[in-house]
């Protein structure tokens, strides 16, 4: 898996004979992981925000008595994969910025995760 950037970086690698990998998939990845720990975060705050939310969210649970933590984990790792087949798909001969992928996951990670603590969440209801 090299690049001609890699290459560039270290040419020890042209002798290895690796082929060349893109890192769309990679990045999708990423990305969606990141916009599913948002949407976690944004059902957490819905879920106290609405009582019709917090409903349905606990239907959900899949008689597994967790209430609305199920329908957010449900929604959330929908999301995820949902994200990442569609990205995948339009990245997968691609090379975006990976640096810049990471930082845009990692944002949108800190928020999700952020919305997921109590005094967080508590404070808008």
């Amino acid at each position: 898996m090299t690049t001609a950037h890699d290459i560039e970086s270290a040419p020890e690698l042209k002798e290895l004979h690796l082929d060349e990998k893109h890192d769309g998939p990679g990045a999708a990845v990423i990305v969606a992981a990141g916009v599913g720990i948002l949407v976690l975060g944004l059902l957490t705050l819905l879920s106290e925000l609405s009582e019709t939310v917090h409903d349905f969210l606990g239907s959900m649970d899949l008689g597994q008595g967790v209430g609305p933590l199920a329908g957010k984990t449900i929604l959330a790792a929908l999301t995820f994969f949902v994200v990442w087949a569609i990205i995948g798909f339009f990245w997968r001969k691609r090379d975006p910025d990976i640096k810049r992928m990471f930082w845009i996951g990692l944002g949108f990670g800190v928020a999700g995760a952020i919305l997921t603590f109590p005094p967080i969440f508590t404070a808008f209801s």
